[in-house]
This record gives structure tokens, sequence and C-alpha cells, in this order.
């Protein structure tokens, strides 16, 4: 059990790894940010779908819990679109780290969604993250936008693992990935359609584009959604949120290897990156203690 409680969490630091190389991924992609998600979202749906295929998986869901679904995709496809519009207004540095606020936005919101006692730790936890986020980047009004559209990301980003983390208890995590990525796709398609946005300059991408989307879509987006999706059967949506904190960081850093100088960080980004880490490692021995007790 111990053995594979470490699993799932080496298996959640891997997927905020690929997450933080997602933003990346979005700042060497140039395309737009509505483009991007709506390519990201149509070809990890169908990676997903081959898979489904593959594995004879049923794709049969009750009406309800479609609804519900669809919502889902349609929540993280604001989530991603206002995530890498704010790495083109901005930069990726301020776009992942005004993320990091995503665990603030969830201890507030999951003990509403739950219908369960506020845990007071999981607040000054949020609050502390707020404080490493405060250091980590010291921001000018330049980046005003990119750090409005990345909080209104970090919120809907919070909405959306709080509903997954209702819809693991009875449904597999690629029917899920499945219908949430297929419904954001869809949404956008109507969008677009409506906006006269299909043409022929929307298909016309550069090659190195094309390579970059498919490991967006592969790596970055159908494995991890499912693996993350997974694991909130075995870890809380709340520890799932500041777990992902860890993804500015880490985004960051690989950042700064790939871009140089416009990503540079100060004295103050470690500063803010130790109170992030040591809140995290807090969460973790806290829950773990909870969880203890309860057994116990």
């Amino acid at each position: 059990m111990q053995n594979d409680n470490l699993k799932n969490y080496l298996l959640l630091h891997l997927i905020v790894f690929i997450w933080g190389f997602t933003a990346v991924l979005g700042k060497l992609i140039s395309i737009d940010a509505l483009p991007l998600v709506w390519y990201r979202m149509f070809l990890a749906a169908i990676c997903i779908l081959i898979y489904l295929l593959i594995k004879k998986i049923t794709f049969r869901v009750p009406s309800k819990t479609l609804l519900i679904l669809v919502i889902a995709g349609i929540t993280i496809a604001l989530h991603w679109i206002t995530f890498f519009s704010a790495i083109k207004v901005s930069n990726v540095s301020v776009a992942l780290a005004t993320m990091a606020t995503g665990a603030f936005f969830g201890s507030l919101l999951e003990p509403l969604w739950y219908g369960r006692k506020i845990i007071g730790y999981e607040v000054v936890f949020g609050l502390i993250v707020i404080l490493g986020l405060y250091f980590i980047f010291n921001v000018s009004t330049a980046y005003t936008l990119g750090i409005i559209l990345a909080l209104i990301s970090a919120f809907l980003g919070a909405v959306f693992t709080l509903i997954n983390g209702q819809l693991i208890k009875t449904y597999k995590p690629s029917i899920i990935g499945f219908y949430e990525l297929l419904s954001g796709a869809a949404f956008i398609t109507i969008y677009l359609l409506f906006q006269a946005g299909f043409s022929a300059d929307f298909f016309d991408l550069k090659l190195s584009d094309w390579g970059y989307l498919l490991i967006l879509a592969s790596i970055c987006t159908a494995f991890a959604f499912i693996a993350s999706v997974k694991i909130m059967r075995f870890i809380s949506p709340y520890t799932v949120l500041l777990t992902v904190n860890l993804e500015p960081i880490y985004g960051i850093l690989l950042a700064f290897a790939i871009f140089g100088e416009s990503e540079k960080m100060n004295v103050l980004f470690y500063v803010g990156a130790v109170i992030i880490l040591l809140t995290v490692v807090a969460n973790g021995i806290l829950k773990n203690r909870d969880r203890l007790k309860r057994i116990g």
C-alpha cells in the first residue's frame, strides 16, 4: 500500500513536470491561443479514441453524466485558452507563477463542493502559496493582462479538478478524457464557425508547429490527462492542486534553459520556490498523518 501511494505521488510529479513543459511548447508554437487549444484538444481526443478502440472500452455513459462531461470539457477549454493567452501576452514565467493560485482557489471551493468542513491548514497553505507567488515574480504593470488571464485560468483549473474528482469515482479516466476533450474541441469549433475562423490559413502550419502540437496532444495532453484523472482515485483534489504549484518551478526552469534572458529569474524566485516546495511537503505530511489517524 505504501509503495502504491509512493508510485501515485511520483506519477503526479511527472505529470506536473509535463505540464510545466506544456507552457514551453505554448511559447514555441507560433499560432494564437485559440487555434492552439483546438488542435490540442482535437488531436488528443483522436489519440484517446484510438486507445479506446484498441482496448475495446465501451463509450456508453448516462445522459446526465454526458452533460457534466460536456461542461467539464468547456471548462478545461477555457482554462487552456486563458492559460496560453497569458503566455502569449506576457511570458512563461508570469503565466506559470500566477497559476500557483490554483491551490488557494481549491482550498476555498473544495469544502463547498464536497460539503465538508473547511480545514484550517488548507486555507493557510493557500495563502502561503500566494506569498510564494509574490516573491516568485514581482511584475510590472506591463504584465497585468497576463496575470489576469492566468488568474482566470487558475480558477477554471480548480473547478475542472473538482468536477473530475467526482467523476473518477465511477468512470474510467480514458472515457472522461475522451468526452471532455471532444466537448472542448466541439465548443471551440462552434465558436470558430460563427466567427468564420476556419480558413486555409488556419490549417497552414509550419512543420515545427505540427511537431510541437503532436507532442502537446499526445504526451502532454492525452497521456497526462488520463493519468492525472486516474490518480485522483488515490489523491485528494486539493493535494493535486497544491502539487500543481510545482508546475511554475519546473516550467520556469525549462523556459530559462530554452529561452534564456527573456525568462531570467532573480533571487526572489528561489525564495518563492522554496516557500511553495515547503508548502507541498507540509501538506503531504499532514495529509498522511490524517490518513494514519483514520486507519488507527
